[in-house]
């Protein structure tokens, strides 16, 4: 039987990351680890992964949920450190 974490390892990014895929798409873990496997697939995928990570800081930061922001803040770091494709590109 594959676990939830096979599938969270599976896709390529943390538990973290996962959970942020997750609660911005009001997914399970298993449906956030499939859609992110998906995601980090596909042309742009990582950066909307990127897009979902920063729209839900900006989501706890106006619930006043400033730790979980912080969270966040370090996932999305660790995201774009590891999958340097997730980031703004500048338009020449």
């Amino acid at each position: 039987m594959i676990s939830k974490e096979d599938c969270i390892a599976f896709c390529g990014l943390t538990q973290e990351e996962v959970d942020a895929i997750a609660e911005h798409e009001h997914l399970g873990e298993i449906g956030a680890a499939a859609l992110a496997n998906y995601l980090m697939h596909i042309q742009h995928g990582p950066e909307r992964v990127r897009e979902m990570i920063v729209e839900d800081i900006r989501d706890a930061l106006s619930h006043g949920r400033k730790a979980h922001a912080a969270e966040l803040t370090m996932a999305l770091r660790h995201f774009l450190s590891e999958h340097p494709e997730g980031r703004l590109t500048s338009v020449a």
